[in-house]
């Protein structure tokens, strides 16, 4: 950090990319708490399901299986270990489990 130029810094600021970047990762960051939101409502929905049924709902396992994979997406993408943006903006993350040959 003692070798920070301040011509550097004021580059940076100035970078129209990084701050387009930051626009995305408030817009993330504040669809990522809808989607967890929204898992924690699925999350309820299935405790009800499964202590009414025996078994958790299958549709909703793998609704919920999307919903997490995208969290993943999300988070890799505000932490800066993916440039990649995510769904809508990218395909919409897929089931490792459905790329595997047998």
């Amino acid at each position: 950090m003692d070798n920070i130029d301040k011509q550097d810094v004021k580059k940076n600021l100035m970078s129209e990319s990084a701050w387009i970047r930051l626009i995305y990762m408030v817009l993330f960051w504040l669809a990522g708490h809808l989607v967890v939101a929204l898992v924690l409502f699925v999350a309820v929905i299935q405790a009800v399901i499964t202590l009414l049924s025996g078994s958790p709902n299958a549709n909703l396992l793998d609704f919920t299986k999307g919903l997490n994979r995208y969290l993943y997406q999300i988070a890799g993408f505000l932490t800066f270990n993916s440039e990649l943006k995510p769904y809508p903006f990218s395909d919409w993350p897929a089931d490792v489990s459905e790329n595997k040959s047998e």
